[in-house]
């Protein structure tokens, strides 16, 4: 039997590598083209709040429901306290200034999903140690990689709420998908079948995600964007001829 030492140690790398990744994609695509500082410093603060999120989440939810016990209401709490955090958050003078609620959105909510994967990994890790199989790998790997992603996506979705005029409506948008979001996160300890309601809706946000992320590019920036990629279009097509 592990340590659970032993075994949080590995479930921080995993939640890591599931964080680093989730910043590639869109995140990359925009790069230097976006307020990185801020969202840069905006993880900082997301491990924070995540870690009490992910604390306050594995004390009266996780660790009640793998116990086979229920809380009432203790979800609810718990997400709408994250949701009106997130707003607090984006709400800052220099957030708000520069328009970037959406990219910093996208970095408080890798933060903050990476942290839930922590707990959650631990917790699979502590349940299973003992009986070590493919279902656990693989949902292992999905926590790892879902958990960040979709937090970064509602976050970022509520950052263009706001840069779109929205206040407190974004807000109880974002606590509705929270609320489901871990229910169902938690709920994959004992079916997998679960991530069949999960994945889909994070593939179509998705999609979204580059129309909120290009939203917080400045226009000059968005001008020298296309610039760029106008010319690549062209050496590529000069090469295959």
């Amino acid at each position: 039997m592990a340590s659970d030492l032993w075994l949080s140690q590995v479930a921080i790398v995993i939640s890591l590598v599931g964080m680093s990744l989730g910043w590639r994609g869109v995140m990359t695509k925009y790069s230097g083209f976006y307020d990185l500082t801020t969202a840069w410093s905006m993880m900082f603060w997301g491990i924070l709040v995540g870690g009490l999120y992910g604390s306050l989440g594995d004390l009266f939810l996780l660790t009640v429901y793998i116990e086979g016990k229920f809380l009432p209401y203790s979800n609810l709490i718990i997400c709408l306290g994250i949701s009106v955090a997130v707003h607090l958050f984006l709400r800052r003078k220099k957030v708000r200034r520069t328009g970037s609620q959406p990219t910093t959105g996208w970095a408080l909510g890798l933060a903050v999903g990476g942290m839930i994967s922590l707990f959650l990994i631990f917790r699979l890790l502590q349940l299973y140690q003992d009986n070590i199989g493919i279902e656990l790998v693989v949902t292992i790997i999905l926590v790892a990689l879902i958990s960040p992603r979709a937090h970064a996506l509602i976050f970022c979705r509520h950052g263009y709420g706001m840069l779109m005029g929205k206040r407190w409506s974004i807000v109880l948008r974002t606590f509705f998908w929270t609320t489901l979001l871990l229910t169902a996160l938690y709920s994959t300890v004992y079916r997998m079948d679960v991530w069949i309601f999960i994945i889909p809706p994070v593939l179509l946000a998705e999609k979204r995600a580059h129309d909120w992320v290009w939203a917080a590019v400045p226009r000059p920036a968005r001008r020298r964007l296309r610039r760029i990629w106008s010319d690549a279009s062209r050496a590529k097509a000069r090469e295959e001829e």
